[in-house]
């Protein structure tokens, strides 16, 4: 198996590192893990990191096998999947919106008192990935502009791994940055500020996935 792999470590490396540049831009997942990490708890960001990680892995699958040529042959299809997913981030902009001057409970331990639980905030998370179907269009470019024409196996399972170890490892890195002392505190001093500007961030963004729906 690894003989097969070694061949392909470069163009596996290329993609990762191209993938990468899209991973680390702001976007509703980056929103929506840092406000999760701040008003909650490191464990609910860590889970919405998970969810991010795994909405991602299965943009990555859907890529590989063909569905950005399903969605150029259906070009219906993908403007109904953009119009859902940025109806979905307003919607969710809304209720962070809604929620921006209700108080906040805390702990003992300084961790957040949630209705949600981080079962919750998992899918929160993996919903947020994949309500954006704009992904799946960046993954395939990717693909098919660094795969080669003969990719086995054992290397396309390598790059899915990469995909998962990167966007899980970058969502954690955000969520145990914000959840630390200082920036908890600064989002306690200001939360309906700080929530209504990443509701604002949200809602543009879902916004723009449905005003740019019949782009392809």
């Amino acid at each position: 198996m690894l003989e097969s792999v070694l061949p392909y470590l470069g163009p596996i490396g290329l993609i990762l590192l191209a993938l990468l540049a899209g991973v680390v831009s702001p976007g509703p997942s980056f929103v929506q893990v840092a406000r999760i990490a701040v008003s909650r708890s490191r464990a609910d960001g860590l889970a919405a990191a998970v969810g991010m990680g795994l909405g991602a892995l299965v943009f990555a699958m859907l890529a590989l096998a063909g569905l950005q040529a399903l969605l150029a042959a259906l070009p219906g299809v993908y403007m109904a999947l953009k119009i859902v997913g940025g109806l979905y981030l307003m919607w969710m902009a809304f209720n962070i919106w809604r929620g921006a001057r209700q108080p906040l409970e805390m702990g003992a331990a300084g961790e957040g008192v949630s209705r949600q639980t981080v079962w919750q905030s998992f899918r929160l998370g993996l919903v947020t990935q994949l309500s954006n179907p704009k992904i799946v269009v960046v993954y395939s470019s990717v693909f098919a502009a660094l795969l080669p024409a003969q990719f086995p196996l054992p290397a396309a399972l390598l790059v899915l791994a990469g995909v998962l170890v990167m966007e899980t490892g970058w969502y954690a890195v955000v969520a145990l940055v914000l959840s630390s002392t200082v920036p908890r505190a600064a989002y306690l001093r200001s939360k309906a500020l700080v929530d209504r500007v990443a509701a604002g961030a949200m809602g543009l963004l879902g916004l723009r996935l449905v005003a740019t729906a019949h782009v392809a």
